[in-house]
């Protein structure tokens, strides 16, 4: 067998392999209606009751990732440092109640020894 008839064979299975792989498992893969047919009815009821929360936390996350591409630095960086942020908020969010109930006991004890 001669070169080119070597190469045409290379270059018909490299198109085989590279066009045929993809659209064979286009068309082979479910779609998700038809996954979703599959549940039992107890998984699809819980899949349609999260599905909202679900869909907001994704929504969330890419506006996040948005907000952090707008950044000069990486993502992962920008991501550390709001989470940084989040938690030092939330502890100062705590402090604060803790602070304000504090001070509701100690309003209720003085009403108490005020009453008594």
């Amino acid at each position: 067998m001669s070169k080119a008839g070597m190469y045409i064979k290379m270059a018909a299975a490299f198109t085989i392999l590279s066009v045929g792989g993809p659209a064979a498992l286009f068309y082979f893969q479910p779609t998700d209606e038809e996954l979703f047919k599959r549940y039992n009815p107890e998984l699809q009821r819980k899949s349609l009751e999260n599905r909202q929360g679900r869909q907001q936390d994704f929504d969330n996350f890419v506006t996040k990732l948005k907000e952090y591409s707008k950044s000069d630095r990486p993502i992962w960086e920008a991501a550390a440092q709001d989470e940084a942020r989040t938690r030092a908020n939330a502890a100062e969010d705590q402090k604060k109640a803790a602070a304000e109930i504090q001070k509701r006991r100690e309003e209720i004890k003085r009403q108490a020894i005020n009453g008594q």
